[in-house]
């Protein structure tokens, strides 16, 4: 396991109570969560558990029902005593949202553009960078991702591993300070889930606060610190990694294990 620093006085992340509905259907149960700067998270759990409509939540993708949601102090969304949910004005939205960066389970690159031009889209049009001054960072991130000698080839050229990695440094283009991960490598042959995870535990190794929803039961036991286990949008257990898998408190967290180990 990376032994990374320990949760510094002001969280990351930190959600309270959070509840979602889609409709009658209740997907998170009152979350909570405390997360401290590069402090790795993997969030585990059955298929449908609101593991990842617990990551679309905490950037805005998705709306809370009720809950509040602070981004390193900040308040994003907070619930009044009458029940109401309110969200910061539209401008703090954006920019709070800005301090995470998103990695999804389906790459969603844009197939007309480079990979170099999928980096720098971003940092151009919304932070407003010279086009001269984010190539260098985009080709030093292409590097660290080993993928430089593809800076100019289309998505469809790509294998779903090298595409994957071309998200990750695209979302890194924003000088994120926490990463979200939503199951990044459930689409891929396994063959190519290695070099994803790869990159993702470089990204530890250097201290990246990272929350990431995964199947990958070896990175989770090796790379997280803290795992936090789902089931029927609630969080059933949470401990230190090697805790977890070592002697899973709850029944339900041991069956789950039995079935993916």
């Amino acid at each position: 396991m990376i032994n990374n620093p320990p949760m510094m006085n002001k969280p990351m992340i930190k959600a309270e109570g959070l509840h979602k509905r889609f409709g009658h259907n209740e997907v998170l149960k009152g979350v909570s969560l405390e997360m401290g700067k590069g402090e790795v998270i993997a969030v585990i759990g059955p298929s449908g558990s609101g593991k990842s409509t617990f990551l679309r939540c905490l950037n805005h993708l998705e709306t809370i029902n009720s809950g509040r949601i602070e981004i390193e102090g900040e308040v994003l969304a907070s619930t009044d005593t009458a029940g109401h949910c309110q969200y910061a004005p539209d401008a703090d939205v954006r920019r709070i949202c800005r301090k995470m960066g998103m990695v999804f389970q389906h790459f969603n690159l844009f197939p007309h553009l480079t990979v170099l031009q999928n980096i720098i889209e971003a940092p151009i049009t919304v932070k407003g960078v010279k086009r001269e001054e984010i190539v260098p960072v985009a080709e030093e991130l292409l590097r660290k991702v080993g993928l430089l000698a593809k800076r100019d080839s289309y998505p469809a050229r790509l294998s779903g591993g090298q595409k994957q990695r071309v998200a990750i440094a695209r979302a890194l283009a924003m000088e994120p300070d926490i990463m979200l991960f939503d199951e990044p490598t459930s689409a891929l042959d396994p063959e190519l889930t290695g070099e994803v995870l790869r990159s993702m535990r470089q990204l530890a190794e250097e201290h990246m606060t990272m929350l990431v929803v995964t199947h990958e039961m070896g990175f989770a036991r090796e790379v997280a610190q803290r795992v936090i286990f789902m089931d029927h949008g609630e969080i059933v257990e949470e401990r230190p990694a090697a805790e977890f898998f070592a002697s899973p408190a709850h029944p339900r967290s041991r069956a789950f294990l039995d079935n993916m180990l």
